[in-house]
């Protein structure tokens, strides 16, 4: 049984490990540290735990990654911040030899036929994963659907 992983990068991300044969789909929200810095709270991603939810997930035959840059109007430190989460993705998933893809979101979603609306990952996971709509119900988690997407995105013939 294959096993393919969507990654929706970054700090409000998440991780996708979907089972085409049966359907099955674990969803996991990119783990973060609450730290506090110059008394400020900031959000860290937990690259232990990180790696501990792909190795444990079992052998996983291939990664599709969203491939995204920096938008305009972000800042330095948020900027940095999803590039820490995206280089230690690559390095996770090259120390365990899993081969992957990044994959623009215009193509994915364009090839699923995602709304551009606010909540179109939302509803169109809700439409193609049915039984697994239960995963992204709150606004914020618009990363488990677009992860879930492009797991399943993964799934489709070339």
């Amino acid at each position: 049984m294959s096993l393919i992983l969507g990654i929706d990068p970054g700090l409000s991300g998440a991780l996708a490990f979907f089972t085409p044969g049966t359907g099955a789909l674990v969803v996991h929200d990119v783990p973060v540290l609450a730290l506090t810095r110059n008394g400020k709270a900031k959000r860290e991603v937990d690259a232990v735990e990180l790696a501990r939810l792909v190795d444990a997930a079992g052998p996983i035959d291939h990664a599709y990654i969203e491939a995204v840059g920096a938008m305009p109007g972000q800042g330095v430190s948020s900027v940095f911040a999803f590039g820490k989460v995206f280089g230690l993705l690559l390095g996770i998933l090259a120390a365990n030899f899993i081969p992957h893809t990044l994959v623009p979101p215009a193509r994915w979603k364009r090839a699923l036929r995602v709304p551009a609306e606010k909540d179109g990952a939302r509803a169109r996971a809700s439409q193609l994963l049915p039984a697994h709509a239960g995963l992204w119900t709150r606004a914020k988690d618009d990363g488990r659907a677009e992860a879930a997407l492009i797991a399943f995105y993964g799934t489709r013939p070339a």
